[in-house]
């Protein structure tokens, strides 16, 4: 029987029942509750929140590890081109974007704290590996086979945005998980930023202090995820909920716009260095030069995320990324300008743009995917179904489809990094991957407006 609560600061407590790991597990969870979400719910929330933020942080930065070690492999000593660097920085974003749906059903089969700790740990075997291979005279092969292993860091961010989904209310779900990535997204230039102090200080011959920093903060976020995190009962979705999802044209509709947002998030942001490298050679001749620049669009993109979900939640996610992508269609084509031009400023302010933008179309399109369901749960309840099962229902299906549009999402990185190594190895330059960018921006406001924004039509709100 599970123990008496005789406080209403935190939420009841079950005991480890059949059927699941054990841990902290709360059964009694209803965040659509305007007095259990005021006298318990927001309190037992914010701490979730903070640590699921602290762990995807990092998660982030060692995806995106080989955005920075690429940067300490001169070509002379190491033997690297362009096309192999691209190629280097592919691989951790390929495996990141696949081990996403695993990740999120970790969350409904362990618990969300359980698997922040797993997840957390797991961490430890590319940081570790990366630095017992990486010294000159390494082959090409099996660095790809380590930078590969960065991609677990990919993982984080599905499970976690899944766990926080379940803990708040769907008023408040634009923000949470605007805020949940927004710090999981600044470990982007948090570890360029890193890499950036490495070589202005210790020098490019010492590439392993980058991974030595991230050592011990590994170990925090898995310990500190253990002692404050809890597991939701709610969040234990069914097995065939992933299957059901795939079925639901909305999943895919929102993944492909997810592609546009944080496809050209992640993907600008393991690129930015190398095309600044290639595109403006005479400008930044030194991998130290382009790391004082690399850092600032993701640090953009991450902090203006929060605002984008805000924003969502006051306006409605489908009028904010509509706006969006005609800005990052614009902003594509100034880039492709400046590449044409050869006009480094106007270069620099047009990605700049592309990042904020991203950031801002990664927190609108976020909040569209709870308040789909929601809306359609409504719908359902009009229709007379229970309204308890049609918000479990609504959780159900999003937690599931926040999985899958993140996946897909993420695998919007890898088509960025080989749209650049395939127009820089044909023309030379990036004009072709801007070309495409802004064609497929074009393609994401046409769809945004006639399934979400066309008169009379009845998710018009989400």
């Amino acid at each position: 029987m599970a123990a008496s609560i005789e406080t209403t600061t935190a939420p009841p407590v079950a005991p480890q029942a059949g059927g699941r790991l054990g841990g902290r597990w709360i059964d009694d969870w209803r965040p659509e509750d305007p007095q259990f979400w005021e006298q318990t719910g927001r309190g037992v929330a914010r701490r979730n929140l903070f640590f699921s933020v602290f762990s995807e942080h990092i998660g982030f930065s060692i995806w995106s590890l080989w955005s920075v070690m690429v940067l300490f492999l001169p070509e002379p000593v190491f033997g690297i081109d362009p096309a192999g660097k691209f190629l280097l920085t592919t691989v951790p974003t390929a495996l990141g974007s696949f081990v996403r749906l695993p990740y999120t059903f970790a969350v409904a089969t362990f618990g969300g704290r359980n698997w922040t700790i797993v997840s957390a740990a797991l961490l430890l075997v590319p940081t570790i590996a990366t630095a017992i291979v990486f010294e000159p005279g390494v082959s090409f092969t099996t660095l790809l086979v380590v930078s590969c292993l960065a991609g677990v860091g990919g993982g984080n961010f599905a499970s976690s945005m899944t766990n926080i989904n379940a803990f708040y209310p769907t008023r408040l779900k634009g923000w949470a998980l605007g805020l949940n990535a927004g710090g999981g997204n600044l470990g982007v230039p948090v570890i360029q930023l890193i890499g950036l102090l490495v070589l202005a200080t210790a020098g490019a011959d010492h590439p392993r202090v980058v991974l030595l920093v991230y050592i011990p903060f590994i170990v925090i976020a898995a310990v500190g995820a253990a002692l404050v995190m809890d597991n939701l009962t709610t969040a234990r979705n069914q097995p065939r909920a992933m299957r059901e999802a795939t079925r639901q044209p909305h999943t895919w509709i929102m993944s492909f716009l997810y592609i546009g947002t944080f496809g050209s998030f992640i993907g600008f942001g393991f690129a930015f260095g190398q095309v600044l490298q290639n595109q403006f050679a005479e400008d930044f001749a030194t991998p130290l030069a382009a790391a004082q620049l690399t850092w600032l669009g993701p640090l953009l993109g991450s902090l203006i995320r929060p605002l984008g979900g805000s924003l969502a939640d006051r306006f409605g996610g489908a009028r904010i990324t509509f706006v969006t992508f005609i800005a990052m269609a614009i902003g594509a084509a100034i880039v492709l300008t400046a590449s044409r031009v050869e006009s480094l400023p106007l270069f620099l302010l047009g990605f700049v743009l592309l990042f904020v933008l991203s950031g801002v179309g990664n927190g609108s399109t976020y909040k569209m995917i709870p308040a789909i369901f929601r809306a359609e749960a409504m719908d359902a309840v009009g229709a007379g179904t229970d309204s308890a099962a049609a918000d479990k229902q609504a959780l159900r299906m999003s937690g599931a489809l926040i999985g899958i549009a993140g996946a897909v999402g993420a695998f919007g990185g890898v088509l960025v990094n080989l749209a650049f190594r395939q127009s820089f190895l044909s023309t030379g330059s990036g004009d072709g991957a801007y070309m495409a960018f802004i064609a497929f921006y074009v393609v994401c406001v046409v769809v945004t407006w006639v399934v979400y924004l066309r008169p009379g039509n009845r998710l018009s709100g989400v």
